[in-house]
């Protein structure tokens, strides 16, 4: 007799989605005129002080980072992003840009690609950062299928970089002048190595400001190109109110030209940057109208944190049964509605034992970040409030995961086993309910 292997029980298919590298506009210059980009303002905090930035909301006749008409929670970013894509189906590629950085509001940050990953897999996904804080999250954003980082490095020299940069705050502390750019810059560095050793193609900003850097970018160019840096784009600084460079003056075309035929010796410039918003959406440099006036109801709008999950998780020893209390599961089965019936996703790694709440915090946040419930055998207090106050409903349960699957997405009434009824399959069977041999 042929022993079904639990993919075969479950019904495990492998995924079709194909992701097209190409279709990024601002890494492709024949992508440019047909494939649309849409920037997610979920990052509104700032881990540097640039001296040509002013972070203003509701600017919506300008064009430049760190501007957005308004910011959106993770959740409100994925109702947006599903009312938008019927009426923009050229959207290829999905950005977290700011308004500030990502990385100094990475919870906003992870959480907004865990739950549009998943509704959206078929999508590049990119992230425009300044790099200070990005290291530590390079693991998790290759396992997201992050596939383009744009890092921002305007200067290799802490003299220069005292003189762009206010502050910066790593670590909890904040440090200025040439101290701050030496920090700042070893972090930028450090993070072009990590992520092409994970394969994320890699750009390099560098705002171009006069009589500040604009004999630098040569250096740059190469520096970056020798880590594998895949492209450079040279930025004109625009000038900008009420900031300490709103006087310096805009770098003319002529001399933006000759900057990038120079850097083109050591890396692929990019020639056609439209210097977009954090709430940028459309084609570059033809931001949708319409999705501008959409944005800023969404920001408005009430969401349940539940809301925009549509998988179920269950402790499982073995992905049939219910069987296991949440603080015994070492994986974590994750299932979601199908027009055949229920699909099983995947199995994930629950946070290891002995951090307390914040273990559970993490399996609330991380872990079931698309699940709208979990099925346990048990569960205790401190981890049933976490993940309820996460929007995730807690199911106590034994029985066919089946049978639990139909109570959420079903509404039916639960049929509970109880352990005589599944820890053996006959009289002389001495299996101990999980699974048989």
């Amino acid at each position: 007799m042929h022993k079904l292997s639990l993919e075969e029980l479950l019904g495990t298919q492998q995924s079709s989605t194909t992701v097209h590298p190409e279709r990024h506009p601002c890494f492709n210059l024949e992508a440019k005129t047909k494939y649309a980009r849409v920037h997610l303002p979920v990052a509104p905090k700032c881990n540097i002080q640039c001296n040509y930035c002013n972070r203003k909301y509701d600017c919506p006749n300008e064009s430049r980072p760190g501007v957005t008409s308004t910011v959106l929670s993770p959740l409100q970013a994925v109702h947006y992003l599903k009312s938008l894509t019927p009426k923009m189906p050229n959207i290829s590629v999905i950005g977290i840009a700011g308004p500030g950085d990502p990385f100094a509001n990475p919870d906003e940050t992870m959480q907004t690609l865990r739950l549009i990953k998943a509704e959206f897999p078929e999508m590049l996904f990119c992230i425009s950062t300044n790099g200070l804080e990005l290291a530590p999250y390079i693991d998790e954003i290759a396992e997201l299928g992050i596939s383009h980082v744009t890092l921002t490095i305007n200067s290799l020299r802490p003299t220069t970089l005292a003189k762009i940069y206010r502050w910066v705050r790593f670590n909890r502390r904040v440090f200025r002048g040439e101290e701050g750019g030496a920090i700042l810059l070893e972090q930028q560095l450090k993070c072009i190595e990590l992520l092409k050793n994970k394969g994320i193609t890699v750009k390099i900003n560098t705002v171009v400001c006069n009589g500040i850097n604009d004999g630098e970018t040569e250096e740059i160019a190469r520096k970056v190109a020798s880590l594998g840096a895949d492209t450079m784009n040279c930025i004109p600084m625009y000038p900008t109110e009420n900031t300490d460079f709103q006087f310096l003056g805009e770098p003319d075309k002529d001399k933006m030209k000759a900057l990038r035929t120079k850097i083109s010796a050591y890396i692929t410039p990019m020639t056609h940057c439209a210097r977009c918003r954090a709430d940028a959406a459309g084609l570059l440099g033809h931001d949708s109208e319409e999705a501008m006036s959409m944005i800023g109801q969404f920001s408005n709008m009430v969401v349940n944190r539940g809301e925009g999950r549509t998988r179920v998780a269950a402790a499982s020893n073995e992905g049939l049964l219910v069987n296991l209390h949440l603080g015994e599961a070492r994986k974590i089965y994750v299932f979601e509605q199908s027009r055949n019936g229920y699909h099983f996703v995947e199995t994930r790694n629950a946070p290891p034992e002995g951090g307390g709440f914040d273990r559970w915090k993490e399996l609330a946040e991380k872990t079931l970040v698309d699940c709208q419930a979990i099925l346990v055998g048990g569960i205790g207090q401190s981890p049933m409030k976490v993940l309820q106050s996460n929007g995730i409903k807690v199911i106590q349960m034994s029985g066919l995961i089946d049978a639990g699957l139909d109570a959420v997405y079903l509404n039916l009434p639960i049929r509970t086993l109880c352990r005589s009824d599944f820890t053996r399959c006959g009289e002389s069977c001495r299996g101990t309910g999980t699974g048989c041999g």
